[in-house]
């Protein structure tokens, strides 16, 4: 399917059940990595069987000593006289690295070859099997390797996360020699939307909990309220609750809208026509991969941890299951790179490496939208202006910064991720305005309460991009530079 059906449609099932849904979404980023990497014989072999589900597949790269540093990792790869790899090493936080769901686990495994030099150039790539295929794709004997223990983890329990030791474990080389860690990228920027799409789910799947209670649960009375029975009003009723639950709406649905976006940019970059297209989808979709992924994963924390707070007690327990929803969301800021390297992504490499030019392309095509469009001008088209001249001239800042301070960069990092996702949030609520007052004469109740949530979004939570501009102009210079010794 299009990247963005899929998305769609995984969307719904992290909200389900996330634990058990990261079985066919690693397994997806496997065969994503073996379908760009692979040679001829290993994608005939591989694909067909994770594509049916008769095989899965993992991802090990987080060693006990080396997590975001790969360079450090230590597992090595020893060849052989019949061109294939003995892997050793122990592999931790391996997801799906272990279970009885399929018949075999294909594990893509980071190590190094005993000639390789030191650092991230000396990586290479391994297809480590569980069971040795046999003859026309079957299964052979148990390979070398075996899970050690299972992590108890403070969510996503429906899925075995493992710590795997590989103990001269029989591989095949994906890719080029000391190519491994670029190799790898490719499943890692896909499963950074994919996760970004984790944690939309999630919380769409709380706030649907909440404000199904919010119907049902009396508390209290409203200020105004026109048929009341019995002796107290929902709690809906009450506007703290909604803007508890507004907030919720109006992140869901926009961070919805843009990881969609962003995953049509990337069938754009895989299947495009005009060349020129596929380069600026591919530009584009380099900036969005880190917002989706770290600024869903953060608003996914934050919204489901409202969901529980509109159930009040009735929440922290296990009852109602929306504290399962804070527990396991809480996962996605660690994964796939934690959050704090997303933002360095996006300011270092997307930011900062080209003079903020890609983000340039991507701003201007908000401001284009915030001009006057053959059926007038959007309503939103002021403050959509304002957040992208804050924008540039915090990017701005940062570029000349960062040329004088080397710590600069990691000091605004965070906010200005958080920033850039704000504008990208603006720009989809703007546009799903425009479609909403485009149809506002049917009198449709969903696209009433799509133009109410943008207002809302507009009002209430963009202007948070006003205070993170006075935190990305200060000095950061007296607590990043020398010894921390008062913290």
């Amino acid at each position: 399917m299009p990247s963005v059906l899929d998305n769609a449609l995984y969307e719904m099932f992290c909200g389900a059940n996330m634990g058990w849904a990261a079985y066919p979404g690693m397994s997806h980023a496997a065969y994503t990595c073996i379908a760009s990497s692979g040679d001829a014989e290993q994608q005939a072999l591989y694909l067909p069987r994770i594509a049916s589900g008769e095989w899965a597949g993992t991802m090990c790269l987080t060693e006990p000593h080396a997590g975001t540093d790969l360079g450090l990792l230590r597992t090595r790869a020893q060849p052989r006289a019949d061109g294939s790899y003995a892997v050793t090493g122990t592999k931790i936080f391996i997801s799906g690295g272990e279970q009885d769901l399929t018949d075999n686990i294909v594990h893509l495994v980071l190590a190094r070859l005993p000639d390789a030099p030191p650092g991230v150039k000396g990586i290479s790539l391994f297809i480590v099997p569980k069971f040795l295929p046999a003859a026309e794709g079957g299964l052979g004997e148990r390979n070398a390797l075996a899970c050690g223990s299972i992590e108890h983890k403070m969510g996503i329990h429906g899925n075995a996360t493992c710590t795997m030791n590989f103990d001269g474990a029989t591989g095949w080389l994906l890719g080029e020699v000391n190519r491994g860690l670029a190799a790898m990228f490719v499943m890692m920027n896909h499963a950074r939307i994919v996760v970004g799409v984790n944690a939309i789910g999630l919380m769409d799947a709380a706030y649907q909990k909440a404000l199904g209670y919010a119907r049902d649960r009396t508390q209290g009375r409203a200020p105004t309220m026109a048929a009341r029975s019995g002796p107290a009003d929902p709690i809906l009723a009450h506007a703290d609750v909604r803007r508890t639950l507004l907030t919720q709406k109006a992140y869901v649905e926009g961070t919805r809208a843009f990881a969609l976006w962003a995953s049509q940019l990337a069938d754009v970059q895989h299947r495009g026509a005009d060349p020129k297209e596929r380069e600026r989808a591919a530009t584009l979709l380099a900036l969005a991969t880190p917002i989706v992924k770290a600024f869903s994963s953060e608003l996914a924390v934050e919204c489901t941890s409202m969901a529980m707070q509109v159930f009040g007690g009735h929440g922290f327990i296990a009852d109602n299951g929306v504290e399962q929803h804070l527990r396991d969301a809480r996962i996605i800021p660690l994964y796939e790179g934690a959050n704090g390297i997303q933002a360095m992504d996006l300011l270092g490499r997307k930011v900062l490496a080209d003079g903020g030019a890609g983000l340039g392309l991507f701003l201007d095509a908000v401001e284009q939208f915030a001009q006057p469009q053959d059926d007038g001008p959007c309503e939103f088209a002021e403050p959509l202006s304002d957040v992208v001249a804050l924008a540039r001239r915090a990017a701005r800042e940062q570029i000349e910064r960062a040329a004088l301070d080397p710590h600069a960069a990691g000091a605004a990092a965070i906010p200005f991720l958080r920033l850039i996702g704000h504008v990208a949030l603006a720009w989809m609520w703007a546009r799903m305005a425009a479609v909403a007052q485009a149809r506002r004469a049917s009198d449709d109740p969903h696209y009433r309460a799509k133009l109410a949530t943008a207002r809302f979004y507009f009002e209430r939570l963009l202007p948070e991009t006003q205070s993170l501009a006075v935190v990305l102009a200060a000095d950061a210079s007296d607590w990043t530079a020398g010894e921390l010794d008062w913290l």
